[in-house]
């Protein structure tokens, strides 16, 4: 990791898609500022929807790959995010000087249907996080 940027770590369960997400719009919002990166407690396979509704945005994370939380252990990470409760509640120990932000967001992957109804999903999660991206956390990373 850069000496000369913060860090974020964006946590969820699988690593599948809110985290996945998190961490493309929170690069493209900050990247000249931060390093991010995104985890799961227990993760998976970026799913293909996820990487759909970012293109359509403009963010490209077909490239990203599914990782363990456990990866970044032993990092000096500066701020944590997490995305659903599941990864709140087992979020392993940081540092005390790292600062644990939490905001949970619904599950995409679990709404079943047809093709268009699960991307429906991950649009508006999607939405979502921009949303609070370009609020909430730009007023808590000016801090």
């Amino acid at each position: 990791m850069s000496e000369d940027k913060k860090s974020i770590l964006v946590l969820c369960t699988g690593n599948s898609a809110r985290s996945q997400m998190a961490e493309g719009i929170i690069r493209h919002l900050f990247g000249d500022r931060f390093e991010v990166f995104s985890a799961g407690t227990h993760p998976s396979l970026v799913r293909p929807e996820a990487i759909k509704a970012m293109a359509e945005i403009g963010i490209d994370l077909s490239g990203h790959r599914s990782k363990s939380v456990e990866e970044f252990a032993g990092r000096e990470i500066d701020y944590v995010l997490t995305v659903c409760d599941n990864a709140r509640e087992n979020c392993p120990y940081f540092p005390a000087r790292t600062k644990v932000v939490h905001h949970s967001f619904d599950d995409p992957a679990a709404v079943e249907g047809d093709e268009e109804t699960r991307l429906s999903a991950f649009r508006k999660v999607r939405d979502q996080i921009q949303d609070y991206a370009a609020s909430e956390l730009t007023a808590i990373l000016a801090k």
